[in-house]
């Protein structure tokens, strides 16, 4: 799907380009955006090898493990439903910690590892369970502490102040975590009220109706 819209929109604009007579200028707009794509790149390569070193020096350090010990009560409160020592949790612990330091390079790895384990707890392959309702939509929302991608972006291309945006980032993805988290309980009570009721089983206690057939009754004239 993606692959079609992207190649639509080269397409058209090859059209328009044609149509205008402006040939030239398209043919330097595609090497010039190769160009900067490989340098941004290049930039982008640099910062994440270095927050993931950073990220490696911190699990040695047992700092890790600190900090999912401070988001376990967070991880149980928001998936009730998966088992305590499931290893989807451990992998929820590494995408949220991944998150909050702005590597969604590094977390997606763990997303997909976690959503793999929730799997296996669907009873229902084709559906997605409400856990991994809720891992959607953290990762999409992902509070983010420190914007580590975007900053080394601003960084290629010579911002004055590339670290000026942690501030409004935090507080822009600290309520986009909250309206996801809000979303997801709404819908999971929903879903919780729009169940129907299972019916009574013989073992509810409650004694069974008995089948007494009625009476045939005769109608004289």
């Amino acid at each position: 799907m993606i692959n079609g819209i992207w190649l639509g929109m080269i397409i058209i604009g090859f059209l328009f380009a044609a149509v205008n007579g402006r040939i030239d200028e398209f043919t330097a707009a595609v090497f010039d955006g190769a160009k900067s794509g490989v340098t941004v790149s290049f930039g982008l390569i640099s910062v994440l090898v270095f927050w993931l070193g950073i990220m490696r020096i911190a699990e040695d350090a047992g700092l890790l493990k600190k900090i999912a010990k401070i988001l376990g009560p967070i991880v149980s409160f928001l998936f009730p439903d998966v088992p305590k020592g499931h290893p989807a949790i451990g992998y929820i612990l590494s995408n949220m910690s991944a998150n909050l330091l702005g590597l969604g390079n590094a977390a997606t790895p763990m997303g997909i590892k976690a959503m793999q384990e929730l799997q296996k707890l669907n009873p229902d392959k084709e559906t997605a369970t409400p856990a991994m309702c809720t891992l959607l939509a953290l990762n999409t929302a992902s509070i983010t502490l420190i914007p580590a991608t975007l900053i080394a972006i601003r960084l290629n291309y010579n911002s004055a102040d590339p670290a000026g945006i942690v501030g409004t980032t935090l507080a822009a993805t600290a309520v986009a975590t909250l309206a996801a988290i809000a979303a997801d309980r709404f819908f999971r009570r929903l879903t919780l009220l729009r169940k129907p009721p299972k019916p009574p089983s013989a073992k509810s206690g409650s004694a069974p109706l008995s089948k007494t057939p009625l009476p045939n009754s005769s109608l004289k004239g």
